[in-house]
């Protein structure tokens, strides 16, 4: 079904096929998933609360130079392998989403109070402007969509889907390369084209959130079962925390030139 084609993996029309009939009684609304989103995001928060608070507790007060303490790491890698199988459970089975998607958020918060200690030992401030800057572009993507500003058509699906792909297959040759001990500065360094690359990311990634909560806008308009809300919630959930991590290596790139 054209109607559900997203770019985010977790929004896709086969998941919503393994929906099975859509019920006419108890059935899918945008303000529903709104309100799951942003219980998610507190559940988010919550989690990497626990982390932040870990790393925190372990500066001496005199210290000179964070480091980030070996618990953090391995809350951080528990959120990271914990979210990824949760992930795939409510890709593949759509209808434990209301139970596996808080989760997903409690892991995903572990996973992201422990990468943002990694940045926060490193570059002071950042982790804070990271989470601004997200907080301000779903704020000014939410306004832009309901406005109308920006129109979802299938052109720009299309357009954004490819680019979605494009990004994920350099993250995945990028890494090839490395793993075998090649030259992977051209994505990793604070140099221009590496800064601009970052930029380009972030832009597709914000850019995702306008298909997200227009294939919530096309689900909930076709009766989507309830249980959805919390699938829609999840997959919006995942583009946030993809554009946190991408605005994290953006203002570590910048201040790395500093």
């Amino acid at each position: 079904m054209d109607l559900f084609k997203s770019s985010n993996p977790a929004l896709s029309d086969s998941v919503f096929s393994k929906a099975g009939a859509f019920s006419t009684e108890e059935t899918m609304t945008v303000r529903g998933t709104m309100n799951k989103t942003f219980l998610m995001l507190l559940l988010v928060v919550l989690g990497a609360a626990f982390t932040w608070k870990t790393f925190f507790d372990s500066i001496p007060v005199d210290a000179k130079q964070i480091s980030v303490p070996t618990s953090v790491i391995v809350w951080g890698a528990i959120g990271l392998i914990g979210g990824l199988i949760s992930s795939f459970v409510i890709i593949f089975a759509p209808k434990t989403s209301p139970y596996a998607a808080p989760i997903y958020a409690v892991l995903e918060g572990l996973f992201l109070g422990g990468i943002s200690a990694l940045f926060a030992s490193a570059y002071n401030g950042i982790v804070m402007q990271a989470v601004g800057l997200t907080f301000i572009t779903f704020f000014l993507m939410l306004v832009a969509y309901r406005s109308g500003w920006i129109k979802v058509t299938q052109k720009f699906r299309t357009i954004i889907i490819i680019a979605t792909a494009a990004i994920g297959l350099m993250y995945f040759i990028s890494m090839m390369i490395s793993m075998f001990g090649g030259n992977t500065s051209f994505i990793t360094s604070s140099s221009p084209l590496s800064i601009g690359i970052s930029i380009f990311v972030v832009v597709i990634a914000a850019l995702n959130i306008l298909l997200d909560l227009d294939f919530i806008d096309r689900a909930s308009a076709q009766g989507a079962p309830k249980y959805m809300e919390w699938f829609g919630a999840f997959g919006l959930m995942v583009t946030l925390v993809w554009l946190y991590i991408e605005f994290l290596k953006l203002l570590a790139k910048l201040n790395s030139r500093d």
